[in-house]
């Protein structure tokens, strides 16, 4: 898997929040903006971001995640907040339009971007995400309830500390989706800070808590019916297809995607299909050189 480089470290502050980042690549290049998964952090693309050609990489940490802040006071998660701070980001950046790289819920919250404001928008290369789940009306109520009382759970939680950080990793590579140790490692080193015994993770226990409010499925649809911007969707037979029977049934709903499925599972842009992965995007992003 080799052909690692070393990022370059990015700290700024955005709609109150400091965040973290890690940049590749040439800064007068096809800029692109990558957003990791949940409870996942920027080094999501540690592997990938070096072997993607012509492009200026900057992998944010989403507020909460890696080694950006939380977010001040105790309410929850959206992803509307992270819609609205990575335009922010992009402003801050002096990026006017570009290319949206996106795994999981970082996918889902470029998607939901897009639609939101097509015009800033060059491209979208997702891995395994592109929707959240829907939600029927009759369930708000219920929804809204669940969450409150996730929130009040998660604020009261003590966080599991462990006694180095190797046994962290051993911990990340058991996730709900399992990774191989280098992937583990990587997430780890920069998901992790140090406790008086040990380390515990840096992430926000609020990210556990269940969304306050879910959409419809007319609604995610409208949205990806608003994106302008071309969408390249790559899945991992053993991810989100696997997870989910429908998957690929509600993915043929929209024209406007074209996706791909490839052997791996759902962190196959950090594991051996990395390569096939890059090749893809590559391919993809080509044509979008010189855009801004």
């Amino acid at each position: 898997m080799a052909q690692v480089s070393v990022p370059r470290e990015l700290r700024f502050s955005v709609n109150g929040v400091d965040f973290a980042a890690q940049e590749w690549g040439d800064p007068t290049q096809l800029p692109v903006l990558a957003l990791h998964g949940w409870l996942d952090n920027s080094a999501s693309f540690f592997a990938l971001a070096p072997r993607l050609r012509d492009v200026h990489v900057v992998a944010l940490d989403l507020a909460g995640h890696g080694k950006s802040d939380h977010r001040p006071g105790r309410a929850a998660y959206t992803l509307w907040d992270d819609i609205n701070d990575i335009f922010a980001v992009a402003d801050h950046l002096g990026w006017k339009r570009f290319v949206l790289l996106g795994h999981s819920r970082g996918a889902i919250i470029g998607t939901l971007a897009a639609g939101t404001f097509p015009d800033r928008f060059i491209a979208l290369g997702l891995v395994e995400g592109l929707l959240p789940d829907p939600a029927r009306a009759e369930d708000a109520p219920k929804q809204l309830a669940e969450a409150i009382k996730g929130l009040r759970a998660q604020q009261q939680k003590i966080p599991s500390v462990y006694p180095d950080i190797q046994v962290a990793i051993k911990a990340r590579e058991r996730g709900m989706f399992p990774l191989g140790h280098e992937a583990a490692k990587a997430l780890t080193e920069r998901g992790v800070v140090a406790q008086e015994k040990g380390v515990s993770w840096s992430t926000d226990p609020r990210l556990l808590a269940p969304s306050m409010f879910k959409l419809s499925r007319d609604q995610l649809h409208a949205f990806v019916d608003q994106v302008s911007a071309p969408i390249k969707l790559l899945l991992g037979v053993d991810g989100l297809p696997k997870l989910y029977p429908n998957y690929l049934q509600e993915v043929d709903r929209f024209a406007n995607v074209d996706y791909e499925v490839l052997s791996g599972g759902h962190h196959l842009h950090m594991e051996q299909e990395v390569d096939v992965v890059a090749e893809k995007l590559n391919a993809f992003f080509f044509p979008f050189y010189g855009l801004t």
